[in-house]
């Protein structure tokens, strides 16, 4: 039988060799600016592409996305608010999906595609069709899960034209085509959108502006008619930071 310092140190070879094997299969581990030590935390150089524009930065590997878009790039409008992945307050799109950004490691989203509520927006200030549909059906009230709630109904908008089903659609009519769009009603926007939580409660403005939306099938920034005024800059999003 192994003593004490025996086992401790076939521990030690065995945690090392698994180790190795990580940083084989993983090449964002061999990154790390520090190896793993009493020195301090791991940090990894991440390339994160945000709104369109590249961001290079020295992470620590435990910064979760939510942290990093608002500590370190000043994009407010993600919200934290339960930072367990329950209230989808913090969702943003990764790589056009929906994702709640305070359960993601930045350092895995290495070269990844992320857009936020600041950039929903064309470059000119003018609103997305989803922006104007939430100021024009009073889809919010307080504003501060309108962020998440706005990204995540771009991802809704998305999925359904796509054929993505949800449990409201049923597997037996997903299975029947799952190339065809589906039929964005009420109850299919109530269960896509059951993980934006709004305290305020305005959950029928929210799922009429996601409707007029699906029915002009305009989910991104194509505008479905010429503005008739100058538009004005839309609202802040971080007015509570």
């Amino acid at each position: 039988m192994l003593g004490h310092t025996s086992r401790n140190r076939t521990w030690r070879t065995v945690v090392a060799a698994r180790e190795r094997a990580a940083r084989e299969r993983n090449p964002l581990r061999q990154q790390q600016t520090a190896p793993p030590s009493a020195a301090g935390p791991v940090r990894s150089r991440v390339e994160l592409r945000v709104n369109g524009r590249t961001h290079v930065l020295d992470l620590d590997n435990r910064v979760t996305l939510l942290d990093a878009l608002r500590e370190q790039l000043d994009l407010t409008g993600s919200k934290k608010g339960c930072d367990h992945g329950q209230c989808g307050a913090c969702t943003v799109l990764v790589d056009g999906r929906r994702a709640n950004s305070c359960l993601l490691l930045a350092v895995t989203l290495d070269a990844s595609e992320i857009v936020t509520v600041e950039g929903l927006a064309a470059p000119d200030g003018v609103l997305s069709p989803l922006q104007q549909a939430f100021l024009d059906h009073d889809a919010f009230q307080c504003g501060y899960c309108t962020p998440g709630q706005l990204c995540s109904a771009v991802g809704v908008l998305r999925e359904a034209a796509a054929g993505h089903p949800s449990h409201v659609t049923g597997a037996a009519a997903a299975a029947a085509d799952t190339a065809r769009p589906v039929v964005l009603s009420a109850e299919e926007i109530g269960e896509r959108l059951s993980g934006n939580l709004c305290r305020c409660g305005a959950y029928n403005g929210i799922a009429d502006a996601v409707a007029a939306c699906a029915a002009a099938e305009t989910p991104d920034r194509t505008p479905t008619r010429t503005p008739t005024r100058t538009p004005t800059p839309p609202p802040t999003p971080d007015v509570i930071a």
